[in-house]
Order: C-alpha cells, then sequence, then structure tokens
C-alpha cells in the first residue's frame, strides 16, 4: 500500500468526549494510530473503550470540542456506512454473519458485483473471495454456507471480508476469546500479514499476554479518561495493569490459604451422559474451591450443567450433604442451594432487556413483595448494596444489562446468585471478558466465601487462575477423568499432561 502522507498516523482522535444522561463516559479522550501497526486499546470493563470505538465507527456523534483526522482528513461519521466508506472496519466480539448465506456472499454483502447491470456475478464474486483467503492464508471453500462455518472461521472471513474492502483501519475487539489456542495463533499470523499490507489494526483485549505477542503500541484508558500510550517494548506487564486500574496489583494471585474442612458437601458417583462425559466420580469439600480444567470439548461445561439440572446426566448419583439429591431442572438444584454462573451470560444468564435490579431479584421476588406487588424501594436497595459491593460501575440500578460492558454483566449475574446465598457456587469462566482489575476483586470475593465455609467449582482456561485460585484440580480429557491434583502437586505441566491424556494417575 502506497503512502504519500507525511503523517506517520492513519488516526487521530483528540479531546474526544462523550456524554450521556447522568454519566460522562469519555472524557478528553486522544488515540493516534500509526500506518501499518497495531495498537492495543485497553483498560478495565467501563473504561470507555467501546464508547470510544462506536464514536469513531459513527454510532455515538461526540460532544463538540475534540476532532478525529483519517488519513489525513477531518473525519465527521454519522453513521457507520461513513466508516466502511472511508476505510474503517470493525470485527466486533460476537460476530453476526448472513448465514444462510456463502462466504462469498458475505464477502460481498452491500457491495455485490453484477453483470449486465441487473445479474449477480457469482462466478467472479467466488473467484476474489478464494483469491483473498488463499494471499491470508485462509484456504476455504467460499461456497461454504457461514451456518456451516466455525466461529473462529467466521471471525477470519469477517477479516478477509475487510481487506477486500480496501480497509485502512481494522478494530477488533476482543478476536481471541471463542478460539482455541491453535485458532489463535493462526489469527495472529493474519495481523502480521494484514499489517504488512499497510493496514492499522486496533486490537482491544483484556489478555495481557496477546497484547505483549501482536501489539506495537498500547493506549490505556480509564474510567473515561486517557492515561498514556507507550510502545510495548517500553512497558511491562505490572506497569501496564497499574495504568489500567490505578492501583497496585502485584498480590492479584498470592491468595490466603487456610485449612480446608473434611466436611464433604457434594460428591457425585457414576455420571454419564451420552456422547458427553462418562463415569465421572468426584467430591467436594466444604469451603473449598474446586477447578476443573480440559481441553475445548473434553465435558467440563457439560458436567456441571447437568450437576445444576440444565442438562441433566442420563445416568449417576448426586449426593448433597451425605443424602442422595434428585436434581432434574435448575429449580431442583436451587433447592439444594446450588448457583451456576453460566459460561455465556448472555445467552443463558441475564435477561438484556431487563434492569440491573430485575436481573438480580428475578430468581427469587419473595422478599421483595409487598401486597403481592414488588417494592421498588426495597429491590432498589438491595441492587445498589449489591451493586457497590461488588463495585458494578453503571450511573444506577435501572440501567438495562444489554448496555453494561462484559464484566460488569458478569459482576450483576453474580450478585443474582450471591442474593440467594448458595452453600455451592459453580462458575463456569467466570473472568472470560473481564478486565484484570475486576478479576482481582472477583478473586478476592471468591476467597472470602470460601472462608464462610461456601464451596466453590471453578471451571477456567486460564492456567494461572487455575493454579492460584484452586484448592484442587480435577482435569477432564475426551469426557473422562484423567486426574485430580492438590494444590500441593498443582503444577502447569501435571495439567496439561492430563489434558491432553498423557498421564493416566489419578490422586484424590
Amino acid at each position: 500500500m502506497n503512502n504519500t502522507s507525511q503523517s506517520p498516523y492513519i488516526l487521530e482522535m483528540c479531546n474526544v468526549s462523550k456524554t450521556f444522561p447522568g454519566v460522562k463516559a469519555l472524557d478528553n479522550i486522544n488515540l493516534k494510530v500509526k500506518r501499518g501497526t497495531v495498537h492495543a486499546l485497553m483498560g478495565e470493563n467501563g473504561a470507555g473503550k467501546s464508547t470510544l470505538m462506536k464514536v469513531l465507527y459513527g454510532i455515538y456523534i461526540p460532544d463538540e470540542g475534540g476532532h478525529i483526522i483519517l488519513d489525513d482528513q477531518p473525519f465527521k461519521p454519522s453513521r457507520p456506512i461513513d466508516a466502511i466508506r472511508t476505510g474503517l472496519t470493525m470485527v466486533p466480539q460476537e460476530i453476526s454473519p448472513a448465514a444462510n448465506l456463502t462466504i462469498a456472499d458475505n464477502f460481498y454483502l452491500g457491495r455485490e458485483i453484477t453483470k449486465y447491470k441487473f445479474f449477480l456475478a457469482q462466478d467472479e464474486m467466488n473467484k476474489r473471495a478464494s483469491d483473498i483467503l488463499q494471499e491470508l492464508g485462509i484456504p476455504m471453500d467460499v461456497t461454504d454456507k457461514m451456518s456451516d462455518v466455525s466461529v473462529a472461521k467466521a471471525q477470519l472471513v469477517a477479516i478477509a471480508t475487510a481487506v477486500s474492502n480496501n480497509a485502512k483501519i481494522i478494530i477488533m475487539d476482543e478476536p481471541t476469546t471463542a478460539l482455541t489456542e491453535g485458532e489463535v495463533e493462526q489469527l495472529y499470523k493474519i495481523i502480521e500479514t494484514v499489517r504488512q499490507r499497510g493496514i492499522a489494526i486496533i486490537f482491544i483485549s483484556h489478555k495481557l499476554d496477546e497484547v505483549f505477542t501482536v501489539a506495537d503500541e498500547i493506549t490505556v484508558i480509564r474510567d473515561g479518561q486517557y492515561v498514556g500510550t507507550k510502545a510495548t517494548n517500553e512497558v511491562n506487564k505490572e506497569q501496564l495493569i497499574s495504568m489500567m486500574v490505578g492501583r497496585d496489583m502485584s498480590d492479584m494471585f498470592q491468595r490466603e490459604r487456610f485449612p480446608i474442612s473434611d466436611e464433604i458437601v457434594l460428591e457425585v458417583k457414576n455420571f454419564s451422559r451420552e456422547n458427553k462425559y462418562q463415569n465421572i466420580n468426584f467430591a467436594v469439600r466444604k469451603g473449598e474451591i474446586f477447578g476443573i480444567a480440559g481441553l475445548v470439548g473434553a465435558g467440563r461445561s457439560e458436567i456441571v450443567e447437568g450437576l445444576f439440572g440444565y442438562k441433566p446426566a442420563d445416568s449417576g448419583e448426586i449426593y448433597i450433604n451425605g443424602e442422595k439429591a434428585d436434581i432434574k431442572t435448575p429449580l431442583d438444584a436451587m433447592k439444594y442451594k446450588i448457583g451456576f454462573v453460566t459460561e455465556d451470560r448472555k445467552l443463558t444468564g441475564l435477561f438484556l432487556n431487563l434492569s440491573i435490579t430485575d436481573n438480580m431479584i428475578m430468581p427469587k421476588m419473595s422478599p421483595y413483595l409487598e401486597n403481592f406487588l414488588v417494592s421498588v424501594t426495597k429491590a432498589t436497595q438491595t441492587a445498589d448494596e449489591q451493586k457497590n459491593k461488588l463495585r458494578i460501575k453503571a450511573p444506577n440500578v435501572e440501567v438495562i444489562a444489554d448496555n453494561l460492558s462484559g464484566g460488569n454483566q458478569q459482576k450483576v449475574l453474580l450478585a443474582r446468585w450471591l442474593l440467594l446465598e448458595p452453600d455451592i457456587l459453580i462458575l463456569d469462566e467466570p473472568t472470560k471478558g473481564i478486565d484484570v482489575g475486576a478479576k482481582a476483586e472477583l478473586y478476592k470475593l471468591m476467597v472470602e466465601l470460601s472462608k464462610q465455609g461456601k464451596t466453590i467449582i471453578m471451571i477456567t482456561s486460564d492456567m494461572l487462575e487455575l493454579l492460584s485460585m484452586s484448592d484442587r484440580v480435577m482435569v477432564m480429557y475426551e469426557g473422562k477423568v484423567s486426574g485430580i491434583i492438590p494444590q500441593t502437586e498443582l503444577t502447569q505441566e501435571r495439567v496439561l499432561a492430563l489434558a491432553s491424556g498423557q498421564e493416566s494417575l489419578i490422586k484424590s
């Protein structure tokens, strides 16, 4: 890509502000992105990252006073099409392709190639789409329907589509959230190829390791304000975390250890579900943080879904405090004081169109009823207390859940279960999409619940989180328990060996 510009920057956002009723989401933010570089945008949930990108993409109109320069020209988008036509493309965290159309059709959706003015040049679209995918190292059959394409492949198609549309900047929002380790490596190669073509990438992520792997520069914003920009090779993880949260996080993974009771709270015997998991046996003690590890498809989430009655097991037994429990539905599980923070908070967790308050009190409204009606005063007071306790960033508890950042949505979901005072709390990928500050708060809460005698079952793909938070770890391999490791013997190597089927000893 030829560049005749005198400016090294493809994008300059200067003193950009955005005010919503009751809150100033952005306060004089600056972002300068150099041509052909990967620029990471980082900050805690609710810091303003998404708002800033929505301003850039024409979804939000900024307040007066700031200005944007794109490729040396003043830029004032009023709708996304303005951004797209000027060379901006956003690859969102959750891809929503036209599922019934082919890959090639998705490539040229809204800009179809025609012949004789009225007819689609399908062969030409197929060839161009295939050529671009080949150039980027993503060989795919472009006649396949998007409904048959994996999440990872759909994301790569979105990136390739941006390249085909002569993009100058590609915004990638949490691009590795749903990817396996191998798919992440492929994405890194695509990013490097795109960068070599002179296209800049704004890379939004909470994962420090991947930011240091792909980014040339990092801009940090905190509470809607600009903190600073650093070259990646001039800052370390500890400094970056400090910039993001504004406080020392050096003890984040240094959790307090204390003796765990010998009292068995939950025992699972011969738990099985066809094609998901077979003959699962384990017992969890009072006050224990019991980690469950394994590769994608190993059966981790399926087991806890069975425990909660969401997708019951075909056979096997569950014992709660020594007594056999009949759990066929989530309501059954709740009667046994089991709570479940699901991995997909949007699909199976929250009521996205309801308020923070409604989401918190929904499972059990009886404490808030007066004359058969919900007392708004009581419900609001409870929601406010949880909002403050969990540091949920929102102007008030009447904010709709869908308008919250991912981390704050997770906190609302957690608050709901804490209000039910469960004895057993299942957390499936509890810090997925959560910033480092929110992680630290969640870890402290988990330890506090453990000290209170609450039992926590935690599924996580974050190795550091698994090793530092768990008292014991059960490792899954192809639907079976390959080992249960006590904290004194817990190492990354041991977990990986068991997760890949390389070790068969089971220790409990």
